[in-house]
């Protein structure tokens, strides 16, 4: 079997410095906000090309927590409503209603998968006051043209770059082009950790405060306490760990690079619809392929195909957020493209360490599929 991700061979190219930076925070003595942590702040935030890189203890409340600083900061009130995109994982809406704003659920490119700003234009009302562009499997979203209607109408732009580390247009990298952008370290994730993990990114330095006011429980100084906070902490051993993998990230995204190519060149079979990266190339800086997502009308067909050929694959995601229980309310809702793609959408396997000879047989072995 080619399994879909091999976390535990991904982590095994680093055990020995994993192991040593373990070690070297078990040895330290300090666990919670120490120098580790300062230290992946300072490199990821300078990776990204922000200011700023705060963490917290997963992708999640990233996104909360800086929807919740804005509120403590004025720029927004309950009921304000945030633009969103409607296939997207549920953690994007999850964080907009833990706040008590308002998800207006757009839909996204049928062709990128990403948000459409089109789509975006439409909703804008005068209650509108975020955009979140979520940027799914790897690539940015259109942000010049996303920027230019935030600047047309006031709006903050909260990026959700949890599976696009280290992806850019014309040179400025996810993190570096809304106000604020959350990031996840999930240990699946192109930068993971070894467990969970997740950090904010701004320029903006009291928003930076506050973030890290609110992940420890509202206390910008021991004892004293700005704001009712949360205890949302990255704790040093999760730093260290990120620490290691930061400065292999790059190339193991060149990897992942390569595998995508070859199914982009190499699968043929019409069943199979490609991914399109939309891009121009001499502008936009290369898709860092978290994922690799194909559709096909016979998704389910060709998945059970794929397994009975050895080949493991996922679907990401099956059910959009408007359709869960969560979210009864609107259950009512259609949103045909979104629901087109979660019908359709099927991940193929793509590592960094998913040999070119295994993604070679996958092509072939898709080339092959027929109903």
């Amino acid at each position: 079997m080619i399994p879909f991700l091999d976390l535990k061979n991904i982590n095994a190219q680093y055990r020995d410095e994993l192991i040593a930076a373990c070690t070297r925070v078990i040895d330290s003595g300090w666990y919670i906000g120490g120098s580790e942590l300062e230290s992946f702040e300072k490199n990821f935030a300078e990776y990204c090309g922000a200011k700023f890189a705060i963490g917290v203890a997963n992708g999640l409340d990233a996104l909360i927590l800086t929807l919740r600083a804005w509120k403590e900061l004025g720029k927004l009130k309950d009921g304000d409503e945030v633009i969103v995109p409607s296939n997207t994982y549920i953690a994007s809406i999850l964080a907009i209603t833990a706040n008590n704003l308002t998800p207006v659920l757009v839909e996204p490119d049928i062709n990128s998968f990403n948000i459409d700003p089109q789509a975006i234009e439409r909703a804008v009302t005068d209650k509108t006051k975020v955009i979140l562009p979520v940027y799914l499997y790897g690539q940015l979203a259109d942000m010049p043209r996303i920027m230019a209607i935030a600047k047309a109408n006031d709006l903050l732009v909260l990026e959700d770059s949890a599976q696009s580390h280290g992806a850019s247009i014309n040179g400025i990298k996810a993190g570096n082009w809304g106000d604020a952008s959350g990031f996840s370290f999930y240990p699946g994730k192109n930068l993971g950790a070894l467990g969970d993990a997740g950090a904010v990114t701004t320029s903006d330095p009291e928003l930076a405060m506050m973030i890290k006011a609110l992940r420890n429980y509202g206390s910008h100084e021991k004892y004293k306490n700005l704001v009712p906070g949360v205890n949302s902490r990255l704790d040093e051993i999760q730093a260290a760990m990120l620490n290691v993998k930061l400065p292999y990230m790059d190339k193991e995204v060149e990897h992942r690079r390569q595998i995508a190519q070859l199914y982009l060149t190499g699968i043929k079979n019409p069943l199979i619809h490609l991914p399109l990266q939309n891009i121009d190339a001499e502008k936009y800086d290369q898709h860092v392929w978290h994922l690799f997502v194909v559709r096909s009308e016979k998704r389910d067909e060709l998945q059970k195909y794929l397994s009975n050929h050895g080949i493991q694959t996922l679907i990401h995601y099956p059910i959009p957020p408007h359709q869960q229980q969560a979210y009864k309310e609107w259950n009512h809702l259609s949103y045909p493209i979104s629901e087109q793609l979660h019908t359709e959408v099927l991940s193929l396997p793509i590592s960094p360490i998913l040999s070119l000879e295994d993604a070679q047989k996958i092509v072939s072995i898709c080339n092959n599929f027929n109903v």
